[in-house]
């Protein structure tokens, strides 16, 4: 695991611990809307976390959690950060923030719903929030 890596997920898990919780109060909120443990369309996974994490004030600090993250590994962005893409981005498993430093691009992964493929696509809640920072 490189500085970065290790810099962007110690100042994630330390600084931001509140985000980390908003997460997966507002993941709990959408799983709870489905009629069981899972549940096999798309947008009841995204659309709602989407509107949980704008309700909660969550999605517009993500890019703030990203910025700090990258200072704190000793790199600047090359452009302020906004809650859309390119620096953030709401996948079927969770938010995800990006930036490409001198090294190369580190994302920041919040996963909070897995996908099993049986076959169709089927979504489950995970167990809490799976932090994951790396570096390609």
């Amino acid at each position: 695991m490189s500085h970065p890596v290790r810099a962007c997920r110690r100042c994630v898990q330390r600084e931001y611990e509140s985000i980390i919780d908003g997460i997966d109060y507002c993941a709990d909120a959408v799983s709870e809307s489905w009629d069981g443990d899972s549940v096999g369309d798309r947008r009841r996974v995204v659309e709602p976390m989407q509107t949980a994490l704008e309700s909660a004030g969550i999605l517009e600090r993500l890019p703030i959690v990203l910025a700090d993250s990258i200072e704190s590994a000793g790199y600047e962005l090359s452009a302020t950060p906004v809650p859309a893409p390119p620096y953030v981005v709401l996948t079927s498993r969770g938010p995800i923030c990006r930036a490409t430093i001198e090294p190369g691009r580190i994302l920041i992964r919040f996963d909070v719903f897995d996908v099993a493929r049986d076959p169709e696509p089927v979504y489950h809640r995970l167990d809490g929030v799976q932090v994951s920072v790396s570096l390609e």
